[in-house]
């Protein structure tokens, strides 16, 4: 196979061009307005997004980490307290749920999936767990209708990590709709992405969602009065806002183009000595096309000679981190999460792709494999 040109992991620039002059119309309005800091855009995107979750309220922040950690906050989160979460998902959860000066508890992944499993996350319930972080990863939703009986059993707060999953629905029940509370990334590269760092929580709790309002502005109850205790400076700008208002309309169709792709890659890799995601349903939108192989070095080195971008999401289980170095005792041992640490590995998929470009990435993994 000869190479024409590398094909990235993602596409940004071919992502943002169809609408480039109206996001520069709609950043030179911001500009004019004189106002940059929660302002109408943010209004007006907080409404749009909560329409879109089919929830109430949706609180603009900063990025996606800061959503986690003010909802676990928000829920009570804190010193001598634990959050349960997986430790296959990059270590966000874990960053968050140290900066809301929580402890994390790991439970193990089901092996196929790679998602959270509920049983596990039953036998780890003790009486200092404050919250679950549940994370939708690669964009593929857990089995909320059961862990949400298991949380609410429990009497345990459930805070969905949604940074992969914007537009998953289980059930008819969107991504982030269905916990205490919901938090998401707009990070540029996700399937609703913004130019820069954003992110939202969304909750159908009032009193949560004027928490999590306070708490992302220093605790303000109002102009420089400080009330709710663990408040900083977290706040969607305008510019991010107008971003998100003009590309949140196309999401459909960007989660639509995501799943065709899966599925070409599904179909014609099934018979590779590869393990595929093999699902595209509604509970899924595909931010990442993630499958396992016991030689992930050596195809990532065949499909790089061939000019196909590759990824790892996500190498290092949390507890294995260096910053979390002697933090966990001698007690956590999650086999199934390891082996899928060492095992995946991310193909291109983004909406922008051609059907000749998956063609290609699908001829170079059968070249390479």
């Amino acid at each position: 196979m000869s190479i024409t040109q590398r094909l990235p992991l993602n596409d940004l620039q071919r992502h943002n061009a169809p609408f480039l002059q109206e996001l520069i119309a709609d950043l030179t309005a911001v500009a004019r307005s004189g106002w940059y800091i929660l302002g109408q855009q943010v209004q007006e995107f907080e409404a749009a997004f909560a329409g879109y979750c089919g929830v109430a309220h949706c609180v603009g922040v900063g990025n996606g980490t800061d959503a986690l950690e003010l909802a676990l906050r928000a829920c009570g989160a804190g010193p001598g307290r634990e959050v349960i979460t997986v430790a296959n998902a990059g270590g966000y959860a874990t960053a968050a749920i140290r900066a809301a000066g929580a402890d994390p508890s790991y439970v193990e992944v089901e092996a196929g999936s790679m998602l959270m499993d509920i049983d596990s996350l039953e036998q780890r319930l003790t009486p200092r767990t404050s919250a679950i972080v549940v994370t939708h990863l690669y964009g593929r939703m857990v089995d909320m209708p059961r862990l949400t009986t298991v949380a609410r059993r429990a009497g345990v707060a459930v805070v969905e990590d949604c940074a992969h999953a914007q537009g998953a629905r289980m059930e008819g029940r969107s991504a982030g709709s269905w916990g205490t509370l919901g938090c998401f990334s707009f990070y540029p590269t996700k399937n609703l992405g913004a130019l820069g760092d954003a992110g939202a929580v969304v909750t159908n709790d009032a009193a949560l969602a004027e928490l999590v309002r306070r708490l992302r502005q220093y605790g303000w109850t109002s102009r420089f009065v400080s009330e709710a205790p663990g408040g900083r400076n977290s706040r969607l700008d305008e510019l991010q806002a107008a971003v998100l208002l003009r590309k949140l309309p196309h999401l459909e169709e960007w989660n639509a183009r995501r799943r065709a792709i899966a599925r070409v890659y599904d179909r014609e890799l099934l018979d590779r000595d590869l393990e595929t995601p093999g699902y595209s349903g509604p509970d899924a939108v595909t931010h990442l096309y993630v499958m396992r192989t016991g030689r992930r070095e050596e195809l990532r080195t065949r499909l790089h000679e061939l000019g196909i971008a590759t990824e790892v999401h996500y190498p290092v289980p949390d507890y294995r981190q260096n910053s979390e170095r002697g933090r966990h005792g001698s007690d956590c041992r999650l086999p199934i999460t390891e082996e899928c640490c060492r095992r995946v590995v991310t193909l291109p998929c983004f909406p922008e792709m051609t059907d000749a470009e998956v063609e290609r990435v699908v001829a170079a993994v059968r070249e390479a494999d």
